[in-house]
């Protein structure tokens, strides 16, 4: 049994589709790279899976189906780390990740021991430590990302959606969240469907990757299999060269094909 299944998944914004007939089985503990150009349905798909828009279809969790579920028994199996996520900017950095425990305490009660716990690791596994009593709206957008993925992390979902979660990184603190994460699939058997823009990195990281293009499903497969040029020039109007990485993983480098035509001429 999948650890999310999406059956005939649909959306719109109005009279605007903006998922058609998507179906997907993301395994427990596997990585999917959804990709897609702007506007292809990516954000929209991970806010289906939150419930946070209305959606024709089926989506389960395990073997529930989401819209049975309370929000409280939503946010303990999935958390969303979102591209622009809305934050109190006079919250402290420690203080915001404690509310990824929230969903897991009953009315009025306090956290625990090893709710402060799981905190502190997610706050220093996201180099977060000299942060932790800085005030969420004095953070760079860098420090901010880090800190929504840590308050995911503290969350403990079984799946975690990622919209662009390293967009603002620098390439250190990149490879240090992605690390980060295959690990944590390793250990606790984390499933990740992350929308990512970075076409090498989805290479590297993802198990599987999932193409949108005009909400529809275009292709699903091994990232070799997905990230090719014929495909990455219909779907993104892109002129790329796809080159062979460490470890056999596909890296996408842009070809200046204005460029080439400029010398062609003389």
């Amino acid at each position: 049994m999948g650890a999310v299944r999406l059956e005939r998944l649909s959306a719109s914004y109005g009279n605007t589709p903006a998922l058609q007939d998507v179906s997907l089985d993301i395994a427990p503990g596997e990585w999917l790279g959804l990709l897609g150009p702007n506007g292809s349905g990516k954000t929209t798909l991970l806010h289906c899976v939150m419930r946070l828009r209305p959606f024709a279809g089926r989506i389960t969790l395990g073997d529930g189906d989401v819209t049975q579920m309370g929000r409280q028994e939503l946010s303990r199996r999935v958390a969303l780390v979102a591209q622009k996520p809305v934050l109190p900017p006079a919250m402290t950095v420690a203080d915001y990740v404690l509310l990824g425990r929230t969903c897991h305490l009953s009315l009025l009660a306090r956290e625990t021991p090893h709710d402060l716990a799981l905190v502190r690791s997610a706050i220093v596994r996201l180099d977060l430590d000299e942060l932790a009593g800085r005030r969420l709206g004095t953070l760079s957008g860098g420090e901010t990302q880090r800190a929504v993925l840590a308050r995911a992390l503290a969350q403990e979902p079984r799946v975690l959606l990622l919209d662009e979660p390293t967009s603002a990184l620098d390439v250190g603190h990149q490879q240090q969240v992605f690390e980060l994460l295959d690990e944590l699939r390793r250990e606790r058997g984390l499933t990740v469907i992350a929308a990512m823009h970075d076409l090498t990195l989805a290479g590297q990281y993802a198990d599987r990757v999932a193409l949108l293009s005009s909400g529809r499903l275009v292709a699903s497969g091994r990232p070799a299999e997905v990230l090719t040029r014929d495909l990455i020039a219909e779907h993104y109007d892109a002129s790329v060269t796809v080159m062979e990485g460490p470890g056999g993983t596909p890296v996408v480098v842009p070809s200046r094909t204005s460029h080439q035509a400029a010398r062609n001429l003389s």
